[in-house]
This record gives structure tokens, C-alpha cells and sequence, in this order.
């Protein structure tokens, strides 16, 4: 945080500056005791470190870890004053002198007892232009995640503990960081503009400047340099750790930025998988129930979402491979891959009653949506037997993709409805859905599904429009913002011009609406709630 200082009016005026945190930082446990300490590094960086005083080492309460060690720092000057206290007491200490006592409180208590908070007071002095002072605030646990791998249940390590011998050696690289930091994050800010601009205009940088702070915002690296890992928590819902089908909307951004990073997302499920630590052929849905526990489910009690997990995989490690060459990797997990394959050519086609990605919606059999992402899921593996050298399999899976996607047409598309369109379930042609499963087929050039497809979803959105976009499907009237957008990548600019009218919907939900999640991806498209 860095708080900039300027006279309005051109005339000095002698500023005092004042911030604090709480002990609420450090577990969503109110009652946990909390302990405290104060510092300087060698570096000149003043911080507050405060922690929870018996360390839950893996545990979550309320989304909020209940081990490791936060730093609330800022640069030490002969202008900087701190103290530690009863919330009232220590501000008001500053209300009254413009100071705080350099004091620390030795009570350690209760997060709720008394709240206990870390303070600092610069004297800025006269201020005509503009003074910053930065702060920083994180988070330093040297154990990140705990992982089922082949060598069993392991504690990963934090990727920074490979870089730095202690939190205070993190914090001064951290804090002295900040300006390269800020040119960095500024020029991937203003390409990601500039791209988002050139595609959909302003309303498309709104959502895509938004999105990629979200997007980054659920990982933490971990492991080693030789073999890092992209752990990935399943926010605002029910805190699964590297959920596939939470993965599939993320890869984009992946592939985008650092295609690399798809990949260390990538590895903990293949690792867990082909140790034989899970027992289904399809696969798994997540590595754990609760981040920051990548366990596994040895049991295979998973939730059971297996056309749709099978797909995401495939798809998103062929689309790894295409972005980067990377063609060993395909090799080095073949056989798992292989084996997914073969579950979605029994059961992509004519999908039993099961979940999607968007299982809130609840089971249903026969889902035109699920079923065109099974058999997109079969054609990349044709692509990736091709890749590999495995000529047959190639064969064999491009001949059944193709011959699932004719008859796929059959089964799924409403073609005497005016406008004609896809259902939501075969022969129910009253019905629709968003058709975003065509991104597949899409980014990873398959070539799979005719462009009369396209072209006919395209025209069919407008006629069901609502206020903020086109509901998920004829189910209910909330849609998912992600999926739009993944709709819109596929959507023509013809007469209805349906990638545009979906850019704006969500960027006016974005802009018009209320709410308390930081981009919720879930709302209603007739109110916005």
C-alpha cells in the first residue's frame, strides 16, 4: 500500500500519517490467542509480526489459515513511531499527539479481547507536493501445503523458502521490490488493456483488468525451483484444492501469460494420479476436500463430475503443449491420459445423469453441453497420440470424435426452432444453454464442430437476452460471467453481434450492481443479484 501525500490548496501543511492491522489477520477463530513482536530488519524495514500463538499448521477457519507469520512493515525513519495496544487506546494516542508511544503491549491475548492492534504514525512534516510512504503486509509460512504424492502424504514447502533464509530476508527482498514490482504489474496491466481493447473495447478491459487480479489471486507457489507447483484454492464456495473444472476457467490466463504456469497446476494432479493414488478411470475432480490439504481421495469419493474432468484435462494439457512444445510431457502421461480418453469414448456421447462444471444447477442426463466437452476431450487426445507418436491411437480417437460430433448434431440441435439453437438436453428442444464448451474445440484448432454451429449460437443469444446477459440455461435465470466470456470468444460479430452484447452485459453487471465478493462469477441476469 502506498499512500501518497499532496497539498490541494499549494500551501505547506504539516501531516501526520497513521495506519494499523489487527489481530483479526491471523485466523477466522476470534478467540484464538494472539502473540506479537516488533522489529527492524538489516535493511531498515520496521514491522509488526504477529501470529497465531499455537499455529494450526494446514488448518482453515473461515477461509483464513491458522498458522504462519504476518509482517505489517514499513520503512524506519527518526519520523516513524509504532505501537501495539487495545485498538481505542493506540489510536487514540495518535488522535491526541500525532504520534504513537514506541511502546509494545506484552498482554497476549484473545483476538476479541480488548482487539489488539499494530500501528504506525510517520510524521510527514510541511507537505506542499506530493510525499508516499509505502507499507507492506504478508503472510510467511515456511510449510505451504500438505500433498499425497508418490512418496505418500508430504508438507510442501513455500516456493520463497527456497530463495530466502528467513521471513525478515523475504520481507526486506519484498519491501525493497516494490518499484520493480510496480513497473512490472504496470506494463502487464496496460498490455492486457491494450489487447482487450483491440478485441472488445473498454467494457472488455473493465472485465479482463478485473478478472486477472482475481484469477491470480486463488494461487500460491510451492515446492522447489527444480519442480514448482501452482497450488490453486477453490474460493467462495467450498475450498477444494486444485479443482479441475475451477483450473478450466483459470487456463486461459495461463496461456496468455505463462503457459508454463498451466503446467504447475498441472503436476500435482498428474503426480497423485499416477502413483496410483486414486482408483477411478476417470478423472479425479480436485486433490483435496479442504486447501490447504492436497491429499487426495485414496477412497475415490471425490465428487463425481467424470465427462467433465476428463475433458478439462485433456484439453487443457494438450493445449499446454501446444502453447510451449512440450511433447514429453504428453509422453510422460500417456497412459493416464489414455485412460481418460477411453472413459469419455464410453460415455461422452450419451453422458449418464451427472454434474457438470456448474453442479449447483443440479444432475441431468443427456447434457448437450457436457457431451460436445467429452467428445472435444476425445479429439485432443487424437491430437496428443499424434504428438506422441502414437499413430493408431491417433487414428482411432479423430475417427470416433468425428463420427461422436455427426451424431452429436443429431441429438443435440434444434434445428426446426426458430431461431434454430442447441438444447440444454437431447430432445428437449424448448430448451438452451450457453454453448461455451466450443472454446475447446476453438483454442486448440480441432476444426471438430462445423461453423454453422458457431454461427447459429451466435444468432440465437440475442433472442434470449436479459438485462445482464444470457441466463446458464433455461433452468434458472442466473448465468456465470466466466462462462459468458467464454461464450463470446466463440461468438460471431454478425448481425446480432453476440461476443459484443455479452462483453457489455458484463461489464455493466460489473459496473451497475452491488456486491460483497471481489468479482463474484455468478448472478442473476434480470436484476444483477
Amino acid at each position: 500500500m502506498n499512500v501518497a501525500v499532496e497539498s490541494n490548496d499549494g500551501a505547506s501543511h504539516d501531516v501526520q500519517l497513521y495506519t494499523d492491522i489487527s489481530a483479526e489477520w491471523i485466523s477466522g477463530d476470534r478467540s484464538a490467542i494472539a502473540q506479537w513482536d516488533y522489529g527492524t530488519t538489516g535493511n531498515g524495514v520496521s514491522y509488526h509480526q504477529v501470529f497465531r500463538q499455537t499455529q494450526l499448521e494446514f488448518s482453515e477457519v473461515s477461509d483464513q489459515a491458522e498458522w504462519g507469520n504476518w509482517y505489517w512493515a514499513t520503512q524506519q525513519s527518526n519520523a516513524l513511531s509504532y505501537q501495539s495496544g487495545i485498538d481505542n487506546n493506540v489510536r487514540t494516542q495518535f488522535k491526541n499527539n500525532g504520534t504513537l508511544a514506541d511502546t509494545q503491549d506484552t498482554n497476549y491475548r484473545a483476538i476479541n479481547d480488548n482487539y489488539p492492534v499494530f500501528g504506525f504514525a510517520s510524521a510527514l512534516g510541511s507537505v506542499t507536493g506530493s510525499v508516499s510512504t509505502l507499507y507492506t503486509i504478508g503472510l510467511c509460512q515456511q510449510q505451504g501445503v500438505q500433498f499425497l504424492g508418490k512418496d505418500g502424504v508430504q508438507p510442501v514447502p513455500s516456493l520463497w523458502t527456497s530463495y530466502f533464509g528467513s521471513d525478515t530476508d523475504a520481507l526486506d527482498f519484498f519491501y525493497g521490490d516494490y518499484g520493480t514490482a510496480t513497473s512490472t504489474s504496470s506494463a502487464l496491466d496496460a498490455k492486457i488493456a491494450s489487447d482487450a481493447s483491440a478485441v472488445g473495447g473498454q467494457e472488455l478491459v473493465t472485465v479482463t483488468s478485473l478478472a486477472a487480479r482475481q484469477a491470480f489471486g486463488g494461487t500460491e507457489l510451492g515446492n522447489t525451483p527444480e519442480q514448482p507447483f501452482l497450488w490453486m484454492k477453490e474460493i467462495s464456495s467450498d475450498g477444494n484444492a486444485q479443482t479441475v473444472d475451477v483450473m478450466f476457467p483459470l487456463h486461459p490466463i495461463m496461456l496468455y501469460t505463462n503457459a508454463t504456469l498451466l503446467k504447475y497446476l498441472l503436476d500435482p494432479l498428474f503426480i497423485d494420479q499416477a502413483a496410483g493414488d486414486y482408483p477411478n478411470q476417470y478423472s479425479m475432480h480436485d486433490l483435496g476436500s479442504n486447501f490447504p490439504n492436497a491429499t487426495g481421495h485414496p477412497d475415490g469419493n471425490d465428487e463425481y463430475m467424470p465427462v467433465e474432468e476428463c475433458g478439462n484435462m485433456l484439453i487443457m494439457t494438450l493445449a499446454y503443449a501446444q502453447a510451449t512444445g512440450d511433447t514429453a510431457y504428453l509422453t510422460q502421461y500417456y497412459d493416464l491420459l489414455k485412460q481418460w480418453a477411453g472413459y469419455l469414448v464410453a460415455d461422452s456421447l450419451i453422458p449418464a445423469n451427472q454434474v457438470s462444471t456448474d453442479d449447483f444447477a443440479g444432475a441431468l442426463a443427456n447434457q448437450t453441453n457436457l457431451a460436445l466437452k467429452g467428445i472435444i476431450g476425445i479429439g485432443a487426445m487424437g491430437r496428443i497420440a499424434n504428438l506422441t507418436g502414437n499413430s493408431a491411437d491417433a487414428a482411432n480417437y479423430t475417427s470416433t470424435a468425428q463420427s461422436y460430433i455427426s451424431q452429436w448434431y443429431d441429438f443435440a440441435n434444434a434445428a426446426g426452432a426458430n431461431p434454430p439453437h442447441t438444447t440444454l438436453s437431447y430432445g428437449n428442444d424448448t430448451s438452451y444453454s450457453l454453448l461455451y464448451n466450443l472454446y475447446g474445440d476453438a483454442v486448440l484448432k480441432l476444426g471438430l464442430v462445423k461453423q454453422e454451429i458457431y454461427t447459429q449460437q451466435s444468432n440465437f443469444y440475442a433472442t434470449v437476452f436479459q438485462d445482464y446477459g444470457v441466463p446458464l440455461d433455461t433452468r434458472h435465470i442466473y448465468t456465470k460471467g466466466d462462462w459468458e466470456m467464454f461464450t463470446a470468444s466463440v461468438s460471431g460479430s454478425g448481425s446480432a453481434n453476440a461476443k459484443q452484447m455479452l462483453i457489455s452485459a458484463l461489464a455493466k453487471w460489473t459496473n451497475q450492481t452491488p456486491t460483497n465478493q471481489p468479482y463474484g462469477d455468478l448472478y442473476n441476469t434480470d436484476d444483477g443479484k
